[in-house]
């Protein structure tokens, strides 16, 4: 006969489970986006995703631990997405230029327009007593990317003493000056000629430093 706790784990309660779990993760993502964290309460959140309280506090414990949940979760896609940019476009049968400039213009015009990526700004934005990511989560993306520049410097296409000093350097070029202009101007994150050029003036002082 089955226990309490293998029927907990049966196939369709765990569905179910999960997918209660994802309903609260949505709904409190959309409430802390536009109510921001000490505004939003668990009854909201609870009433957006139509679970009770109560399941709400059994999958997270508490506001805080939801809301790192939420940051969480949409880190998790953002490394995702870069990490196949970076699979995708670094190859190393690519000429270096080519494929720095492709990885990314990728990056700024798929994935900083992405609504995970506007979500997750404003959710890592907002003002304390909202919780931060832990440490090193956040940086696990230039983590992936020092990863391929040690494996350009290794066959010789790049002179790297620090490769994470040379990713700070290749992002401050491309896309963290991309992500600058449209944050001036969001009419510029339409026009891929401005941004085409835009980065391709930031791989080319990039390779006069780093060849």
């Amino acid at each position: 006969m089955a226990t309490p706790r293998t029927a907990a784990q049966s196939p369709g309660r765990r569905k179910r489970t999960e997918m209660k779990r994802a309903a609260i993760l949505d709904a409190a993502e959309e409430l802390f986006v536009s109510e921001g964290f000490e505004v939003t309460s668990v009854d909201a959140i609870a009433a957006r995703a139509e679970v009770s309280k109560r399941t709400v506090y059994d999958h997270f414990g508490d506001k805080r631990a939801l809301f790192q949940g939420v940051l969480e979760r949409s880190g998790d896609v953002l490394l995702t997405t870069i990490r196949a940019a970076i699979d995708e476009e670094l190859t190393d049968d690519r000429d270096l230029r080519e494929a720095l400039h492709a990885f990314a213009q990728r990056v700024t015009t798929e994935t900083f327009p992405s609504s995970v990526y506007v979500n997750f700004r404003r959710l890592n934005a907002q003002a304390p007593p909202a919780p931060r990511l832990p440490d090193g989560l956040d940086d696990e993306p230039e983590r992936s990317l020092e990863q391929r520049f040690t494996r350009y410097a290794d066959r010789g296409d790049l002179h790297v003493p620090d490769p994470r000093r040379a990713v700070q350097h290749f992002i401050a070029l491309t896309m963290r000056l991309a992500l600058d202009v449209i944050d001036e101007n969001p009419d510029l994150a339409r026009n891929t000629g401005e941004l085409h050029a835009l980065i391709a003036d930031g791989v080319d002082a990039f390779l006069r430093a780093y060849r």
